[in-house]
């Protein structure tokens, strides 16, 4: 009844699809191939193929059958006799295929959500999109941390939102509708005590944490500026039984939100600090105006880990710190006179395309330094060109023109090293300017958060 070239079609659909899934699976799992495309074609595009082959089959059947009626055709009903050894034959060739079918789909399905949830696949298959995240992504401190352990994280619901806001973005890819930068910070995304602390945990009492920063300047690139700084991290003090420290801003005792009326969150209007005894105190900073719908409840957004630690894994550097960290690592070569300012200039220069940079970065230290001396530049000719690698290198950690990622386009909040540059950081609610009506103010204090650096 099938046998019809549609039935044809989708017995050979069926086919095919399974023979080239077994094969891609079997060159996923053996690691002979590494193509995202290749996972595409294997778990996404032949399963589908597949059932779309299984359909045809009984459909050709129906058509068939519809067709036979339509002329009158009279055609007997399927009939199975278990003592025909034909018939068995075929109900045992059915039951197998079958089994075959299911087993390839459930293998196939199982492996398919995984290579889907994997960070290869967000990296590599948008590439052009995802490039400077990925990047950035494989040199943080999270990158043995999937990616769907935080923007995703467990359970079903926000699975299946996950995956539908992910085939919008698919769509956005192949209309090249897409956000260039990808917007930060991420508007929806899923709330920092359901993914950071299934490993981080606030409560812990971490108390103080020294942090060393180093820092060269342009007339001493030898000896570095070196501060040292207690943090006072802080957590659920075991001894008092209340939260201190920075940590206190997420602790189960109070609960801290804030307006903003940038996509940015760096112009906080408004501040709501709810405390155990149930007393509520709003500030207000008052030279920042709401606009109109802009001040609901809707709007107000309870501070979580993401609210400092906006990024945790998708860091990037600035230019002084990547010019400091050379010096400090002898990649770039502290003895050539002038090298930490014409390196800091090479690296900020506008370069249209990445590749463009790659070819021209160490051109431009190299001409810098001849204009301090033909003699020193051909002395240090050698450690000039480490330097430049060094400085290609760093640049295509952090640039991509065609993305409009550019030295500062993701800055973090933790600090206020570049609060006055683009209002990222501490200072956006530590200013002293948001008071209360009772006459409150958010303290800007520097022994709030840390020692005096000595």
């Amino acid at each position: 009844m099938w046998r019809t070239p549609l039935g044809m079609f989708g017995m050979v659909l069926t086919t095919v699809s399974i023979t080239l899934m077994i094969l891609g699976v079997a060159v996923d799992l053996l690691g002979i191939v590494h193509n995202p495309y290749v996972g595409i074609i294997t778990y996404m595009v032949l399963p589908g193929g597949m059932i779309m082959g299984l359909m045809i089959i009984p459909l050709a059947a129906y058509l068939r059958r519809k067709q036979y009626h339509k002329y009158g055709i009279v055609k007997e009903h399927l009939q199975i006799n278990l003592s025909d050894h034909k018939h068995r034959s075929f109900i045992v060739g059915f039951i197998v295929l079958t089994i075959v079918n299911i087993t390839v789909l459930v293998l196939v399905g199982y492996e398919g959500y995984h290579f889907t949830d994997s960070p290869y696949f967000c990296g590599m298959v948008c590439h052009n999109v995802m490039a400077p995240e990925y990047t950035a992504y494989q040199r943080s401190p999270h990158v043995k941390v999937a990616c769907v352990e935080c923007h995703i994280g467990p359970g079903a619901d926000w699975f299946v939102q996950a995956k539908i806001s992910g085939l919008r973005q698919v769509l956005a890819v192949i209309a090249d509708s897409y956000s260039r930068p990808i917007p930060a910070p991420v508007e929806h995304l899923r709330p920092a005590r359901d993914t950071c602390e299934q490993c981080h945990w606030p409560d812990k009492f971490h108390g103080k944490k020294i942090k060393v920063f180093t820092h060269f300047t342009n007339t001493d690139q030898i000896n570095p500026e070196v501060n040292e700084m207690a943090l006072h991290i802080g957590g659920h003090n075991p001894q008092t039984g209340e939260f201190e420290g920075i940590h206190w801003h997420v602790s189960k005792d109070v609960e801290v939100s804030y307006l903003s009326v940038d996509d940015k969150r760096t112009q906080v209007a408004r501040v709501r600090v709810k405390r155990p005894d149930g007393s509520e105190e709003e500030f207000i900073k008052e030279d920042i105006e709401v606009p109109e719908g802009k001040g609901g409840e809707d709007n107000w957004r309870v501070m979580d880990c993401i609210d400092c630690h906006n990024r945790p894994t998708h860091i990037y550097d600035m230019p002084d710190e990547v010019v400091d960290f050379g010096l400090l690592s002898k990649r770039i070569n502290p003895e050539i006179a002038g090298i930490r300012e014409d390196s800091l200039i090479a690296l900020q220069r506008g370069y249209p395309t990445r590749e463009e940079a790659q070819a021209k970065i160490p051109e431009h230290l190299l001409a810098l330094q001849k204009l301090r001396g033909e003699k020193q530049a051909e002395e240090n000719i050698e450690s000039i060109r480490v330097a430049g690698e060094y400085l290609v290198e760093s640049y295509l950690n952090n640039i991509w023109p065609n993305m409009n990622v550019t030295w500062g386009t993701y800055s973090g909040h933790l600090g206020h090293k570049y609060y006055d540059e683009n209002g990222f950081g501490c200072f956006r609610c530590h200013d002293e300017e948001h008071t209360s009506v009772s006459g409150n103010y958010i303290k800007m204090d520097c022994d709030l958060c840390h020692d005096e650096p000595e």
